[in-house]
């Protein structure tokens, strides 16, 4: 290649990066705004929901807050994984079902009893191997067998009588080696709800345990404390956990 053609094309490189460039700020700008103003549309404008947009996340508050505790609840389920049958129960808006759970799942089935939330999943998030089902969970629980059953960000819409009635659910349902993992929120020092909907908020750590050791012989509660919220995260099953000694994914070093 003569070197004119070599100056050619770097020319035509330079050019087309600077107006793909600008093309991608303009439209990172805009999707910004765009998705300030639907967070604002939805949670300012009463009634609230109960499930959130994570594509606010991505284009809006991720930008905004530098804050990566969004993506938390994704990346500890997947630890916990089976890669069989998925069962995911109030998934919101599907985002976590498409994102990190339906690569590595053979079959996801993920239920909310809202159908706006479902009708949002279906739009945003589907995905080949997901199914989407509005279903209340204290009644309408999808049947099945299930290597994982995942319950984010929703054990704490419940009372403690609903949870107990849901954890067997969830119980019949789960293959003998199956996991059940999840996520809730630290109540608050000065007693207030985080949400007008929440209807048992934990004390922390030991009190989220004791409401899943009467089901699951093998039990992991950990957290994480960000400014603006205290998370706790749960393993259960019968069998191994992520991190046990026997989890097929780790090897333990000796020294």
């Amino acid at each position: 290649m003569s070197a004119t053609a070599v100056t050619t094309k770097g020319f035509i490189k330079q050019v087309a990066e600077a107006i793909f460039g600008l093309e991608a700020r303009l439209a990172a700008r805009w999707a910004y705004g765009a998705h300030k103003r639907l967070m604002y549309a939805q949670w300012y404008i009463q009634p609230s929901p109960e499930w959130f947009d994570h594509q606010i996340d991505i284009y809006y508050q991720f930008q905004r807050d530098r804050n990566s505790l969004w993506c938390e609840r994704g990346a500890f389920g997947s630890l916990a994984l089976k890669h069989g049958s998925l069962l995911e129960l109030a998934c919101g808006d599907g985002f976590n079902a498409k994102n990190f759970y339906s690569l590595r799942s053979k079959r996801v089935v993920a239920c909310d009893f809202d159908p706006t939330a479902i009708a949002t999943a279906r739009l945003k998030n589907s995905a080949p191997n997901v199914e989407y089902i509005v279903a209340d969970i204290r009644s309408q629980m999808p049947e099945g067998s299930f290597e994982n059953v995942v319950w984010d960000a929703a054990i704490e819409h419940f009372t403690p009588e609903e949870i107990a009635g849901i954890m067997a659910g969830i119980k019949r349902r789960l293959t003998p080696d199956g996991i059940l993992s999840g996520y809730t929120i630290v109540e608050r020092t000065d007693g207030a709800k985080h949400m007008r909907q929440h209807e048992y908020e934990f004390a922390g750590m030991d009190d989220l345990k004791r409401f899943l050791t009467p089901s699951f012989r093998n039990v992991k509660v950990f957290q994480t404390v960000f400014p603006s919220r205290h998370n706790l995260y749960f393993w259960a099953s019968d069998s191994t956990l992520p991190f046990d000694a026997a989890w097929p994914d780790m090897v333990e070093g000796r020294r």
